[in-house]
């Protein structure tokens, strides 16, 4: 078998190659599809499936994306396991990346808004052992970074870490959408739900929680001190590893931008 075949969540039948010979699978959300791939990769012979999930699952706040993924594979009769990451910190370098790399410059209506971001390589870690160790199954781990900072915190992490100031220009909820909406990619099929214009679900004028203060800690969110018995990895070292991402377009000095 090779090492990587092409399939489509979004296109169960293209799975069938990706699932021979394969024991375990590990899942992002796709629900329309969810439980036509869960049946496909029981009948090929998957025995494990790791759902990387969302903490909004956990907060209540999403009822139609993660969720049904996670019913589908808890009702399958497979072994499972559930990862439900807080905040990715690089949904950092998703939002604020193409104007610090073109300005040194962060839009945000929530400067004090404070949250945990993790690193993407905790997740990661994370999965790999729900994937390895059998004791693991049948868990659902809610899982955040080990630092509680807020946004302005965020952008002096990476400001540090590349060595330059960045502006931090406090705008309006709607006046942020309009900016990341002309901006694109992920921050513009965002934009409504990151600055409390619609709920996570999608309902306009709905919102999940206040915005614009700490929450009050819940013990259903889980560090990876708690989850894997090590420290999770910074905000300061996720903001060194990725200095050059913050910076290839600032500094380049001739050819096409990157964004």
């Amino acid at each position: 078998m090779p090492d990587h075949v092409a399939g489509d969540l979004h296109e169960p039948s293209t799975l069938e190659d990706a699932f021979t010979a394969a024991s375990a699978l590990v899942l992002i959300a796709v629900p329309d599809t969810a439980v036509d791939v869960v049946t496909r990769a029981r009948a090929a012979g998957i025995e494990h499936i790791v759902v990387v999930s969302s903490a909004a699952v956990t907060a209540g706040h999403d009822t139609t994306y993660n969720l049904p993924v996670e019913r589908a594979v808890q009702a399958s009769g497979l072994d499972w396991s559930i990862v439900r990451p807080g905040e990715f910190a690089t949904n950092a370098l998703l939002i604020w990346g193409p104007p610090i790399r073109s300005g040194r410059r962060v839009v945000e209506p929530y400067p004090e808004q404070a949250g945990n971001p993790i690193h993407e390589r905790d997740i990661a870690d994370v999965v790999v052992a729900d994937l390895l160790e059998p004791g693991r199954r049948g868990r659902v781990d809610t899982i955040v970074g080990p630092d509680t900072l807020t946004k302005r915190e965020q952008v002096a992490a990476i400001a540090a870490a590349v060595g330059d100031h960045i502006a931090l220009d406090e705008v309006t909820p709607e006046q942020a959408r309009s900016f990341y909406r002309e901006q694109g990619g992920f921050a513009a099929d965002n934009a409504d739900w990151l600055y409390g214009l619609t709920s996570y679900d999608g309902v306009e004028g709905a919102t999940d929680e206040s915005l614009d203060v700490t929450p009050p800690p819940d013990s259903a969110y889980r560090t990876l001190t708690d989850v894997l018995g090590r420290p999770g990895r910074s905000y300061a070292q996720w903001a060194r590893d990725h200095a050059s991402d913050f910076t290839r377009t600032a500094d380049r000095t001739a050819g096409p931008g990157h964004d």
